[in-house]
């Protein structure tokens, strides 16, 4: 079992399998994503507040290497990681593995920045607080 700062335990729904019985690969990302605005929130960042205050946190890249599929029932977790990536850039690290036996089943990095009222990237103060944090 690795070290993460945070982790969101999930079950695969029938609905999000495809034709041959596995989670589509298009799911995992929806799996990371909702894992990444727990953490943020929980952690008193509203990603819906931070846009209605004309901050938009959005993916710049994303990596994923797909390991072993998922099928309908199964029970996993998402463990996320959070770091500095550059002066305007952060970045997700997100492993899924499956349960109760920990199977790795997918590894990805996800790379973001914000972006101001007018579109221009910028690091807001509610992230750096974030990174304090986390360091302490």
């Amino acid at each position: 079992m690795n070290n993460y700062q945070f982790k969101l335990t999930f079950e695969v729904r029938d609905y999000e399998c495809d034709f041959q019985g596995i989670v589509n690969n298009a799911v995992y990302q929806n799996y990371l994503e909702h894992t990444r605005h727990v953490f943020l929130k929980e952690r008193g960042l509203d990603f819906v507040e931070l846009s209605r205050q004309g901050i938009d946190l959005v993916v710049i890249r994303v990596e994923i290497d797909y390991l072993y599929p998922l099928r309908p029932a199964d029970r996993f977790y998402v463990g996320l990681n959070f770091e500095r990536v550059s002066r305007l850039r952060f970045g997700f690290r997100q492993d899924i593995f499956r349960l109760p036996d920990e199977k790795p089943i997918l590894q990805a990095n996800v790379i973001g920045t914000a972006l101001n009222k007018a579109g221009r990237p910028f690091l807001p103060k509610e992230l750096e607080g974030l990174f304090q944090n986390l360091l302490l």
